[in-house]
């Protein structure tokens, strides 16, 4: 049976929907950051913050994949009263506020298309494992848990009217999580304002500058629900935050890798022959010279001395960089790593099953290299030029290269099909 052609939306569309909220006195504890960068140690911590924590919907159950633990658990809540729907459709101003951080944006449905109309443009390759967990999850609980995060050039009316709720409107919610920063969300539900953003939306495009899993989800729950002919519904759209960059620029941080496998010393000794190794008895000296180096550079650190690999040997980085991706493709750092670094020096891959994730603190990545008799790679954090104009021709980056932030706060807002 041919699948049935999916809708494809006028330009970038962010609809108002009906928003399921928690509503407990401390709203802040029963949020978490992103499922992603919640490492399995601090699970049960968001578990004993409150009984509703929402980390018992994005990771269920104690192999974090009891998908049916999760309905169940939503459904309760639900019946208890634990999570109410908003009356009114809205879009919803969301502010992040802390020391260094300010991020306003709006979140609400956004309408799905294929990245090829260029309209919504991933800049990360995905990997299909991980768009599996979560179309189990989502399918299971016919919900968006979290909202994906995209960027888009404005600085128009909606700007200004972010800045006009944002200085003078009550807030819906108002909290600050134990980071430290505070969250604050407005719902906008006058259809003039909300016709006003969506006629400026209409010819913009937006990055993804979080969430290329979940969109990759979004689009394969699109796809099979069609082809089992339940046509257009809400799962046309998913929930997300979209940011003005131009009034709200991003912060952009590296993504480092642990290679459980891999000691530090046989990490070293292999690259000798195809990098410049500079040997530091103190990892933060090697931190230090990272930051300064100029061309491709990673920090190796484990047990004993850290060392810092700079000026790869040319011919060999040549031979291994792709003929088909672009020359700024090939020079960023995370495509020498994967390309070079991982498979032709180290002989392996960068994948789920051999290379670790930990995004952003790097002592935090070398202390488990330590704990594993491990290697961590200590990657520096891409230039947001490169990841827009790589996007722009349509070329994605390895995957796991870039951090956005500040990512939005999982369990402020959740979507659920039989809301929306």
């Amino acid at each position: 049976m041919a699948i049935p052609e999916l809708p494809s939306p006028d330009g970038l569309v962010l609809r108002p929907f009906h928003a399921v909220r928690f509503t407990v006195d401390d709203r802040a504890a029963v949020t978490s950051p992103p499922y992603d960068l919640i490492a399995p140690e601090d699970v049960q911590a968001l578990l004993d913050a409150h009984p509703n924590n929402v980390v018992r919907l994005i990771l269920p159950g104690a192999d974090r994949r009891h998908y049916a633990q999760a309905r169940e658990t939503l459904l309760s809540w639900r019946s208890e009263g634990v999570l109410a729907t908003d009356e009114l459709p809205a879009l919803y101003v969301y502010e992040q506020r802390g020391p260094g951080i300010l991020i306003r944006g709006l979140i609400g449905d956004l309408g799905l298309s294929d990245p090829r109309d260029g309209v919504i443009m991933p800049h990360e390759d995905v990997m299909p494992a991980t768009v599996a967990d979560r179309l189990a999850l989502m399918r299971t609980t016919e919900s968006n848990l979290e909202p994906i995060f995209l960027l888009y050039e404005g600085a128009g009316g909606i700007a200004r009217l972010i800045e006009e709720v944002a200085s003078n409107r009550s807030p819906l919610v108002d909290v600050r999580t134990g980071d430290g920063i505070g969250h604050r969300l407005w719902a906008l539900t006058e259809p003039a304002e909300q016709d006003m953003i969506a006629g400026e939306l209409r010819e913009r495009r937006a990055l993804i500058a979080d969430g290329h899993h979940r969109y990759a989800t979004y689009l394969a729950l699109q796809r099979e629900y069609h082809a089992e002919g339940r046509g257009p519904g809400p799962w046309d759209y998913g929930l997300a935050l979209l940011v003005d960059s131009t009034a709200y620029p991003p912060d952009l941080k590296a993504i480092h890798r642990v290679i459980p496998g891999l000691s530090l010393e046989e990490a070293v000794a292999r690259s000798k022959g195809a990098w410049r190794v500079h040997e530091y008895p103190e990892e933060e000296a090697a931190l230090a010279a990272l930051a300064e180096a100029t061309g491709p550079a990673f920090v190796l650190a484990g047990e004993g001395p850290s060392h810092l690999l700079t000026d790869p040997d040319p011919v060999q980085v040549n031979h291994a960089m792709p003929t088909s991706r672009s020359e700024r493709w090939n020079s960023l750092a995370t495509s020498i790593l994967s390309e070079f670094l991982l498979p032709k020096v180290w002989g392996m891959h960068d994948d789920e099953q051999t290379v670790q994730i930990v995004h952003h603190d790097a002592r935090l990545a070398i202390r488990r290299a330590r704990a594993q008799s491990g290697t961590a790679v200590i990657v520096p954090p891409l230039a947001v030029q490169d990841v827009l104009a790589v996007a722009a021709e349509g070329e994605r980056v390895p995957r796991k290269s870039t951090s956005f932030g500040p990512k939005p706060r999982t369990g402020l807002l959740l979507r659920t099909f039989a809301d929306d």
